[in-house]
């Protein structure tokens, strides 16, 4: 391994240490992070030489399961510290669920999201402007992003407006929105003039349809940013219906921050240097170009990350990166070629349109194809289209849908392959 299989910068790492060695400024974070979380040492001691790639490879992974097991707590010498922090607020938590069976708790320092978001708005064209000066935001959020980052739950208009920010969300489950409730999501966007627009994809998409019904614009939106979750080509065009401006797609998570920015289905993400040094590992052979990835946190104080893996798999693209996805939403078809979410869009008849979809394998060569469509919406082509594109026997079955729902995480899948061994494959 060397600093060539990490999809940060050159600068971003540091001078290159001498033979073998880490550059610069990747040790000194390794080794702050040590000396910061107890967990790491327990799991793998450092000696006081200059560390070398060799080293480097045998710190164990992290992985989401090790931190709900261990706690989060075992990320500080002593827990009083935390209970004092959050209840000065110099800390603040959140839970998320994400792939594990039981929610996770993430300890931040107060005030490492809003940096975060500035890093990553710093590091796209798109947002730059927005980066260092006050502005006006709309937020939809998925049903998980609640507590203190992303309130809602009953509170009045005035309450959900922090630092410029408005978040939209009244209720737990975004399906059960009444036309009144969207009648009320559509007032306030007007009524703030946002010039950003954020949300879940899925959630995006249905607002976009809820605009459009009332015949209501909001000229004053001059980017919109897909994150929560994975956007599909149906999702970007929709938004782009109700809300033309530039789509951003920005991807990281609760507990490791924003990681990649890039202007949406353009394949030209790139890491944000400043927040996270990401380490692309082989996740299979001949796919030379496919990546799992490990992050390892930057600047972090409370339960700071080293070589954590995601269960995300990026594509290196000529212009930056392509996250294809959550590892175990990928398929592999019988001769063993891979398909994504991105690849089911390219899939799709030209003239298809949508408001959401999912593709869900029932059986060894059979799929669903759920879709959520106004009712003049048919589904001609699109069972031959991507049952020719899965390839090998496989048929499809298209079904339209008043609406999908999400996992019990609060998440969506584009693709939903069955596990391991009926025509997919683990990675691992």
């Amino acid at each position: 391994m060397n600093a060539s299989l990490f999809a940060n910068s050159s600068s971003a790492l540091g001078a290159p240490g001498a033979g073998e060695t880490l550059p610069a400024l990747l040790e000194d974070e390794i080794r702050r992070i040590y000396s910061r979380s107890p967990i790491y040492g327990r799991r793998f001691p450092l000696h006081p030489e200059a560390l070398r790639w060799s080293c480097y490879r045998e710190i164990p992974a992290l992985s989401k399961r090790e931190i709900v097991e261990a706690g989060h707590q075992s990320f500080f010498p002593d827990y009083r510290e935390v209970e004092r922090g959050l209840a000065d607020r110099r800390f603040e938590y959140e839970n998320t669920s994400g792939t594990t069976s039981a929610p996770m708790t993430v300890i931040m320092e107060d005030g490492w999201w809003a940096a975060q978001t500035r890093r990553a708005y710093r590091a796209s064209p798109i947002l730059r402007e927005f980066a260092d000066r006050p502005h006006r935001k709309c937020v939809l959020a998925p049903v998980g992003c609640s507590s203190n980052l992303c309130p809602y739950e009953d509170h009045p208009f005035p309450h959900r407006y922090f630092d410029g920010t408005v978040y939209l969300n009244l209720s737990s489950d975004p399906f059960a929105f009444s036309e009144a409730e969207w009648d009320r999501i559509v007032l306030e966007l007007r009524a703030t003039q946002p010039e950003i627009l954020e949300g879940e994809p899925v959630y995006l998409s249905l607002l976009a349809r809820a605009a459009l019904r009332r015949g209501a614009s909001v000229p004053s939106i001059r980017a919109v940013i897909l994150t929560y979750g994975k956007a599909s080509l149906q999702h970007g065009r929709r938004i782009a219906e109700a809300f033309p401006a530039p789509q951003v797609d920005l991807y990281g998570s609760t507990e490791a921050g924003y990681l990649f920015v890039g202007e949406a289905f353009r394949d030209d993400s790139r890491v944000i240097d400043d927040n996270a040094f990401i380490e692309l590992a082989p996740w299979r052979p001949g796919a030379p170009d496919i990546h799992q990835i490990h992050v390892t946190t930057r600047g972090r104080e409370a339960m700071p990350l080293l070589r954590y893996l995601t269960g995300d798999i990026v594509r290196s693209m000529p212009r930056g990166f392509r996250i294809l996805g959550r590892e175990r939403d990928l398929y592999f078809r019988p001769d063993g070629t891979i398909v994504s979410p991105s690849d089911v869009d390219a899939a799709l008849p030209a003239d298809f349109e949508c408001w959401h979809y999912s593709l869900n394998q029932t059986g060894e060569n059979r799929w669903d194809f759920h879709y959520v469509a106004d009712g003049s919406a048919r589904h001609r082509g699109v069972e031959e289209a991507l049952s020719g594109f899965l390839g090998a026997g496989a048929r499809v079955n298209a079904f339209r849908r008043k609406s999908i729902a999400p996992a019990a995480s609060g998440k969506f899948a584009l693709l939903k392959p069955l596990s391991a061994g009926i025509g997919s494959f683990s990675g691992r």
